[in-house]
């Protein structure tokens, strides 16, 4: 098997060698940069299987790199970086990183975020993921209660065929549902399958990320009949899904 190959961005010298050591003792093939234009130029030449992205970068912030990213790439991106405000974090969700890592960090922690990053990438590619689901085709569409979601093009069509608005975030949470249709999820495990970010009983950002979708896809937000509140437990995807290979 091919060593993965990391892009560590950081506008810091110092961080992206202690990145580089760690990294490259576990046997990842590592490129640097350092700044935004320095990334796209990485990006342009090289298939990346995961990026850490510092936020702030001094020419352009790590929000707007991810932000461009995610445009035409699905690659795993882990935001490091000295904030540690949970708007930050929930910003960096919303722009489609997976993780979040803050200053000063641990290397045990770096490399089990990576590696954890790295295997939820792998279990969409093929076969059975970890988690026991069963993943769809990159080319499926699925259909529920009128909406035709794109797995491939990450967009959600509504009931009139109009392109739903929906954030990189926003399709993340709603591709976990689709992933896991019936099953109550506590909010620990969607924020885990959405992102690996660490929860606790006090973190209402998965209440507001499905607050929002609710707000998208619901035919009455107030009263929601296809993400379900359960009681003790976290949310269920409850609308039939059906299939349509495209």
């Amino acid at each position: 098997m091919m060593a993965s190959k990391i892009l560590v961005v950081d506008d810091d010298p110092k961080i992206r060698a202690v990145l580089r050591r760690c990294l490259e003792t576990e046997g990842y093939v590592v490129t640097e940069a350092a700044s935004a234009k320095e990334t796209y130029d990485r990006v342009a030449g090289t298939a990346f299987s995961l990026v850490t992205l510092d936020i702030n970068l001094g020419d352009e912030d790590g929000f707007d790199v991810a932000r461009t990213l995610r445009r035409t790439s699905d690659v795993p991106i882990i935001m490091v970086t000295g904030k540690t405000d949970v708007i930050d974090r929930v910003v960096g969700l919303e722009l489609g990183a997976d993780d979040y890592i803050t200053k000063p960090f641990h290397i045990r922690e770096v490399l089990a975020r990576v590696r954890s990053a790295l295997r939820r990438t792998e279990g969409q590619q093929g076969g059975v993921p970890p988690d026991g689901r069963t993943a769809q085709p990159a080319g499926t569409e699925l259909v529920f209660d009128g909406l035709t979601a794109s797995l491939q093009r990450l967009e959600l069509t509504d009931r009139l065929g109009m392109p739903c608005d929906l954030t990189s975030g926003d399709f993340k949470l709603l591709k976990v549902f689709l992933e896991h249709p019936g099953r109550a999820m506590s909010r620990e495990t969607l924020m885990n399958l959405i992102g690996g970010l660490e929860w606790t009983p006090l973190d209402r950002t998965i209440d507001n990320q499905v607050a929002r979708l609710r707000k998208k896809i619901e035919r009455n937000p107030a009263r929601p009949e296809i993400i379900k509140t359960v009681r003790g437990i976290g949310y269920q995807f409850t609308a039939d899904i059906r299939s349509s290979g495209v």
